[in-house]
């Protein structure tokens, strides 16, 4: 049986049904949220320990690293993201687990050949066009601020 690309688009349309789109906006709200305000909780609850700010400010995201990191070692994370969707891809969670996942994945190759060399294969682009972005962000900032 040959398929052609009308027929092949009606087999995939057929497989996969579509998404609830409101009850996805809707969940990866609430979700993103939610971790918006865990990270809140925590800044509060340093801020009681009467850690300095500045301690503050690194111990917040340091915190919710370790715990989207730990959430997608126990395959949690995973299971969160397929209700939450988007919700979960608030930047630090995501890039948490955007390199913890390729990690645990390719660990049995080997430190160097294995987890070293792949950890970044989803993070690196991020963090290269993140860069990338905030250098032209900068110039763009930099050339108003002259006039």
């Amino acid at each position: 049986m040959k398929t052609n690309k009308k027929t092949y688009k009606k087999m995939t349309e057929k497989a996969s049904p579509n998404s609830p789109k409101i009850k996805d906006f809707i969940l990866a709200y609430v979700v993103g949220g939610l971790i918006c305000i865990i990270g809140q909780l925590f800044l509060e609850l340093y801020t009681t320990m009467g850690l300095p700010e500045k301690a503050v400010k690194a111990a917040v995201p340091v915190t919710i690293i370790f715990i989207a990191a730990l959430l997608t070692g126990l395959r949690l994370f995973d299971k969160i993201a397929k209700h939450a969707g988007a919700g979960t891809l608030v930047p630090i969670t995501g890039f948490s687990n955007a390199v913890v996942s390729p990690a645990i994945e390719f660990k049995y190759e080997g430190f160097v050949l294995g987890l070293g060399a792949n950890m970044f294969k989803i993070a690196g682009p991020v963090i290269v066009y993140g860069t990338v972005a905030s250098v032209i962000y900068g110039i763009i900032y930099w050339l108003m601020k002259m006039f």
